[in-house]
C-alpha cells in the first residue's frame, strides 16, 4: 500500500513528470527495425537537419517519422514556449507494438502465416 492520501499520492506522481517537449505515434503499420533505420540518421541532430534528412529519405518511416518530428516541434513551440532553432532530437525510440497474424495459402493446400508487424515511435526534443 502506498503511504499518504489519493491526491498527494498524485501530486508527488505529477511532479517529477518530464517536462521535454515530445510526440509519440502509437500503432505505426511499420516493423521496428524498419523504423529504427531511420530514427537513428536522426538521433541527436537539430531539428531543422532532422526534418531535411526525413523529407530526403525514401523509406516509407520516414514519412510517418516526418509528421511526427512536425508534432513534436510544435508541442515545443505551443507548450513549452521554446524556439525552433534552439531545439535537437534528444531522444528517439521506436518500441515493439502488436503483431496482425494472416494467412497465406501455399501450395498442396499449406498455409504460412505472416506477421505485419507495428510499433510505437517516440521522439523527445530538447533546448540546446
Amino acid at each position: 500500500m502506498a503511504k499518504g492520501h489519493r491526491s498527494q499520492i498524485k501530486r508527488e506522481r505529477n511532479a517529477n513528470k518530464d517536462t521535454r517537449p515530445s510526440a509519440k505515434l502509437s500503432y505505426a503499420r511499420v516493423s521496428v527495425q524498419k523504423a529504427c533505420f531511420v530514427l537513428d540518421a536522426i538521433r541527436g541532430k537539430d531539428v531543422a537537419t532532422a526534418l531535411a534528412i526525413v523529407t530526403y529519405n525514401p523509406r516509407y518511416a520516414s514519412t510517418l517519422i516526418e509528421k511526427l518530428l512536425k508534432s513534436a516541434i510544435a508541442n515545443a513551440e505551443n507548450n513549452n514556449n521554446m524556439k525552433a532553432e534552439n531545439l535537437f532530437v534528444e531522444e528517439c525510440f521506436a518500441n515493439k507494438g502488436p503483431t496482425m497474424k494472416r494467412v497465406k495459402p501455399r501450395a498442396q493446400g499449406r498455409a504460412y502465416r505472416i506477421e505485419k508487424r507495428m510499433s510505437h515511435i517516440t521522439i523527445v526534443l530538447n533546448e540546446r
